[in-house]
């Protein structure tokens, strides 16, 4: 695998069939693995710059007439891209942990394809990627999250007090977080767990070599 910056085979094949990043492959490996967006499906796509996820979230929905919805959030003003798109995608420009009311809606697929700003410090890195992590566990499932989080005693950033009651994401939902690899990922699989039906990791193909990138895929939300 090519260094990072350095065209490889996932960033000539971006822009050969439109995508507006590699990243694409990333989400297209889990969705055809996984198979979390279906048509019909209401898409929540946390972290969406440059775009590259809304334009596989809406493919997977399929046809226009199968409906379905993509929302982005992002810092960042993010236009939803030409390609692979169509009017069931939306973009706002929005604090996740501060998510406009309006938005706080239930989803049926929550995607995080949040990262921290990489500043070199292995363990600074992971912490920040565990507590965007932990963020969007929280917007997901609510205090349930936290809950468990404390029950057993599972060390990790928690923002509890600031986490309402129930989650956004519907029952029986999906929910893909990525983070940097580190010895305390493990403490989102015990948390995830007993939240939903499945958790399991995936190191996407399209990850470059020199990433510590890995997603945990929530499958099933638990009533």
């Amino acid at each position: 695998m090519s260094g990072a910056g350095t065209p490889d085979f996932f960033y000539r094949e971006a822009q050969r069939l439109g995508y507006v990043a590699r990243s694409a492959f990333k989400l297209l490996q889990i969705q055809n693995k996984h198979k979390l967006i279906t048509p019909g499906s209401s898409v929540l796509d946390l972290g969406c710059a440059p775009g590259a996820w809304l334009q596989v979230a809406c493919q997977s929905l399929g046809p226009l007439q199968s409906g379905g919805a993509v929302v982005g959030i992002d810092l960042k003003k993010v236009k939803v891209p030409s390609a692979h798109c169509d009017a069931r995608v939306q973009t706002v420009s929005a604090d996740v942990v501060k998510l406009p009311m309006d938005q706080k809606k239930g989803f049926s697929v929550i995607l995080s394809d949040m990262c921290p700003s990489v500043s070199g410090i292995t363990t600074r890195d992971a912490a920040l990627s565990m507590e965007l992590g932990m963020r969007a566990l929280e917007l997901a499932v609510g205090r349930a999250a936290a809950s468990i989080q404390q029950e057993g005693s599972v060390d990790g950033p928690s923002a509890a007090d600031d986490t309402d009651e129930s989650g956004i994401l519907l029952s029986g939902g999906n929910l893909v977080i990525k983070l940097l690899e580190s010895e305390d990922i493990q403490d989102f699989t015990k948390i995830c767990k007993p939240l939903f039906r499945k958790a399991s990791w995936l190191r996407p193909k399209a990850t470059r070599s020199s990433s510590r990138e890995i997603y945990l895929i929530c499958q099933g939300l638990q009533s």
